[in-house]
């Protein structure tokens, strides 16, 4: 079972996505918070796995709410929603740590299977989308990437494209095992924390477009 919380300052938005996510038989919405900081605190007391975030809320907003909640242990995965499609606070949340994002006018089945993802997979949630995103709010070149071995840069390559580290060791003909140290070893040296954040510096880089 996964256990969501429901973050909006919008009582509509919140009790719609609550309602969606509690009629899945593998979903559970253990709450629900207005804003950041009431985000925090619920946190704490329900230790939910997913974390249904907005972006715009007053007092706490959901980059810093983002910031803190990961600070946690444990943290729980956060998936950052907003109104606009070219949302630069949707850039900051990523590159605070937030393991993926979804418009508010995403059908149901795409919020239920943005939480699962984000719950459970060591996939990219919609890369494309997270591309296009950065390139709106970030000028190229906007970044600078360390230098990469061949392979690293291979892997960074396939994780823009959203794939997992089955599907990576399957393109590279790796074990899943030399995939994940690899991986790994991409993280520490972009200074991020998972494939979400090196995605999108991939892509504030330049690295891939």
């Amino acid at each position: 079972m996964i256990r969501v919380l429901v973050v909006d300052d919008d009582a509509m938005v919140r009790s719609g996505f609550a309602a969606i996510l509690g009629a899945e038989p593998d979903l559970e919405v253990v709450g629900q918070a207005a804003d950041g900081a009431e985000a925090l605190t619920r946190t704490r007391a329900l230790a939910p796995d997913v974390v249904v975030m907005d972006v715009r809320m007053p007092r706490v907003d959901g980059i810093e709410a983002t910031r803190r909640l990961l600070r946690l242990d444990p943290a729980p995965r956060v998936l950052v929603v907003t109104t606009f499609e070219h949302d630069s606070y949707v850039v900051e949340a990523l590159e605070a740590g937030a393991h993926g994002f979804l418009l508010k006018r995403a059908g149901a089945d795409q919020l239920v299977h943005a939480v699962r993802t984000v719950a459970t997979s060591d996939g990219l949630l919609f890369p494309e989308a997270i591309r296009d995103l950065v390139r709106a709010a970030r000028p190229a070149s906007a970044r600078q990437l360390p230098e990469l071995s061949d392979r690293e840069a291979e892997v960074l390559r396939l994780l823009a494209r959203g794939l997992s580290n089955a599907e990576i060791a399957g393109e590279l003909y790796l074990g899943q095992e030399t995939v994940k140290t690899h991986v790994g070893s991409l993280l520490a040296k972009l200074g991020v924390r998972d494939r979400t954040q090196a995605v999108v510096a991939a892509f504030e880089s330049g690295f891939v477009g």
